[in-house]
């Protein structure tokens, strides 16, 4: 029997675990993951463990990863879309392997459902809602309304439930009736059920940077990305 490639992903946190959601939505992949100790979503926070991202795709590769995916949307996007570039460039460059990042991941994810003017829900401070509007306008994409939750801590973020993720949804969407779809970003954020419900209240599509960031790490490594069940972008057939 051939051995399932390994999927790996740099994420925020210390204890460098695989985020549910991975296995929940592919559980016939493999995933592993290496932690960068990021503590805070802010300048200092990034500026902090950014230096580590490409020792964390060099350990990856040692063990086996095929693809690697720096699963930190706001850690890849702060210093805009060069600085984005420049980190898929290293982790490549330190692992050898195809990569990519959670922000690149989102801006595909846009492309693949065709979208360009969005209703935007962050779990981020005005400072890193700064950066990310200068980072999708750059891109060509019109941010209807935004609107967050005002948190830097890693920790905080994951004490958030699902339930306050589908309201500030609502509310990002209430603010911008125009928009072609809701984007929801943070890594850290519990995303699924928002993209199932607000999904089918709207029938618009929910484009969310953690999800995105595995939809396109499967990508990216030559997979079939589609997962039933799982929104809009996870039924699109994903073109390579």
């Amino acid at each position: 029997m051939l051995k399932r490639a390994s999927l790996g992903l740099i994420v925020p946190p210390a204890a460098g675990a695989v985020p549910p959601d991975a296995a929940q939505i592919y559980p016939q992949h493999d995933f592993i993951a290496e932690g960068l100790g990021l503590a805070e979503m802010s300048n200092q926070g990034y500026d902090s463990v950014v230096n580590s991202v490409g020792a964390a795709a060099a350990r990856l590769a040692e063990r086996g990863a095929s693809v690697i995916a720096l699963m930190g949307t706001s850690l890849s996007f702060y210093r805009g879309p060069a600085f984005n570039l420049a980190l898929e460039t290293e982790i490549a460059a330190r692992s050898s392997l195809p990569s990519l990042t959670m922000s690149s991941a989102m801006l595909e994810a846009i492309a693949q459902l065709g979208v360009k003017r969005l209703a935007v829900a962050t779990a981020y401070r005005d400072d890193v809602n700064v950066a990310l509007r200068l980072f999708l306008e750059t891109a060509g994409i019109e941010l209807a309304s935004l609107e967050h939750l005002g948190i830097a801590s890693i920790e905080a973020v994951h004490q958030v439930t699902e339930e306050a993720v589908i309201a500030l949804g609502r509310r990002a969407l209430a603010a911008a009736p125009d928009a072609e779809a809701l984007l929801i970003s943070c890594g850290g954020l519990p995303t699924r059920a928002a993209v199932r419900i607000l999904e089918a209240e709207t029938g618009k599509p929910v484009i969310t940077s953690p999800l995105a960031g595995l939809w396109a790490t499967v990508r990216k490594a030559g997979l079939d990305p589609r997962a039933m069940g799982e929104g809009r972008l996870f039924e699109a057939v994903a073109e390579q």
